[in-house]
């Protein structure tokens, strides 16, 4: 019997694997076939300002939901069951913000600056502290994604570490060796276009996932499975679970219950009550990181053709996004249901251990593969953002002379490899972090501090340079200090780090003079 089942398991994989096989392959060759339209530094970095709006708002979506969304989100749904509603809420309202308010106006304002990254727009509008923005943004980025980066390749080498039994630094080494090459060839020409394709088998795996785990789990007999469906394996679960209070993270034990029934003994409703807010602040918080403050996802806003295309891909890029995330909660809470609370060793592996359990293997591969595809559109975007940001903002100024479309080009590719390498080393030594937890910390680091940023230039002609470059440096550091106290467990530096930048941006707008361009 333990023969045939053994030569069932490896008949399974050996479908998924021939599947995945095939779409990495596909994958690679429309890399390196739009690779062959990139001749200049301008293609390499930004298409030239000329995407269509359906391919802009596809990519974006791609590279914003990363390994994220597809291991992290369900992988917390699984955790912490209910209590991750709130975080949907917070990524849904934060990307309706950026599509609805701030697309078009910074592409408008790119295309006035001719901006080519990100961070040289900023540096642009504020011209009188134009070369420290450079510098000090451009070190910020790099610095936070090259743990974004390695928060994918980890996310590479989980599904075929649980799949495979591959070691995952070995699965690490494969992610990087489909998504480097093309990427160092046709740079942000190609990034886009793959992650088309990368969106669409994404949306297609968290719309039949969910369907299809609600329909398997309707069709067991009673007692088969934890939960005979989603309510009743949260109620079953318990209120840790099944409230949208958090209860598994107010319980007696965690960092946050001890702290604040250390500040008010045998006062239990203002600790729960307290706890509650904080909690739900804490997952909302996501939402400041969208407003603007990844330039990963700003830069297809940059790219976009025209006003129509923009029109065309907010819509898309909203619709995405709300069935994308109702997915990642279901598939979390689908395998509750399944495996129950307890019956994961890794809860980041729910999404992949939930495909293979109710699904044909062939089925399951396709689907399997959009993890791999989340995480390979956003690596990709983050490898061509970084050495951009590096050519244009470090490397070209420090050559001290203009450097033609080639020689730019030949920067970033060879920039794009080496960042490439320290990302994977880094990976590998922080390999047993949460991808959720990683991703966190970026969202911090970035997100909530470049969201003032690029908020206040657009909307607050009174902003100035200098208060941009207080603003980045008091976000930089701290974030860094607060998550490497134990506090973060308390209150997280995506609610804290927005909070502080804000107040460093008003007052140092007030406090500080507009500095005059030298002439």
């Amino acid at each position: 019997m333990i023969p045939l089942v053994n030569s069932m398991i490896m008949e399974q994989q050996t479908q998924i694997l021939i599947v995945m096989i095939a779409y990495m392959a596909f994958i690679v060759f429309l890399g390196f076939y739009q690779g062959r339209k990139v001749k200049t530094g301008s293609d390499f970095s930004i298409a030239d300002r000329k995407l269509p709006g359906w391919v802009a708002a596809l990519s974006e979506r791609a590279t914003g939901e990363s390994s994220w969304a597809l291991l992290g989100l369900p992988g917390a749904a699984y955790a912490t069951g209910l209590l991750e509603i709130w975080t949907a809420i917070g990524c849904v309202f934060g990307i309706l913000f950026a599509w609805i308010v701030l697309a078009w106006r910074l592409r408008e304002e790119a295309d006035k600056y001719k901006a080519e990254t990100f961070t040289d727009y900023i540096a642009k509008r504020h011209g009188e502290m134009g070369k420290w923005l450079r510098i000090v943004g451009s070190f910020t980025i790099v610095f936070f994604f090259f743990f974004y980066v390695g928060a994918q390749f980890i996310g590479g080498g989980k599904p075929l570490e649980n799949l495979f039994g591959i070691k995952k630094i070995y699965g690490m080494l494969i992610v990087v060796g489909l998504v480097v090459p093309y990427t160092i060839y046709g740079g942000f020409r190609s990034v886009t276009y793959t992650d088309v394709v990368q969106a669409i088998v994404m949306i297609v795996a968290l719309i039949a996932a969910p369907i299809a785990g609600i329909i398997y789990l309707a069709n067991l007999p009673e007692g088969a499975v934890f939960g005979s469906g989603i309510s009743d394996a949260l109620h079953n679960a318990g209120d840790a679970y099944s409230t949208l209070t958090g209860g598994a993270v107010l319980k007696e034990g965690t960092p946050l219950s001890s702290a604040l029934n250390n500040i008010f003994p045998n006062m239990q409703g203002i600790v729960s009550g307290l706890g509650t807010g904080i909690i739900i602040a804490g997952a909302f918080s996501w939402f400041f990181g969208y407003m603007g403050g990844q330039p990963q996802l700003t830069m297809r806003f940059m790219a976009i053709k025209d006003a129509r295309q923009a029109k065309i891909a907010r819509n898309i890029g909203v619709l995405w996004t709300i069935i994308a995330y109702i997915g990642a909660l279901m598939i979390g809470w689908i395998g509750i249901a399944l495996f129950g609370p307890d019956g994961l060793k890794d809860q980041e592996t729910v999404m992949p251990e939930v495909l293979t359990t109710i699904f044909h293997p062939i089925i399951a591969g396709i689907l399997i593969t959009g993890v791999l595809a989340a995480i390979i559109s956003t690596a990709n975007s983050l490898l061509i953002l970084s050495a951009t940001e590096l050519s244009e903002n470090i490397v070209k100024p420090l050559r001290g002379r203009k450097t033609d479309s080639k020689t730019s080009l030949l920067y970033s590719r060879i920039i794009t490899g080496i960042l490439s390498v320290i990302a994977l080393v880094l990976a590998y030594f922080s390999s047993g972090n949460l991808i959720y937890t990683i991703v966190g910390y970026v969202w911090a680091g970035i997100g909530s501090t470049f969201s003032v940023v690029i908020l206040f230039t657009l909307f607050w002609k009174r902003f100035h340079g200098t208060a941009a470059l207080l603003t980045i440096i008091s976000g930089l550091l701290f974030t860094i200090i607060w998550i490497s106290t134990e506090m973060d467990k308390i209150v997280t530096s995506r609610l804290l780090t927005f909070i502080v930048a804000l107040v460093v941006a008003v007052l140092s707008t007030y406090l500080f003079k507009k500095r005059e361009v030298s002439r």
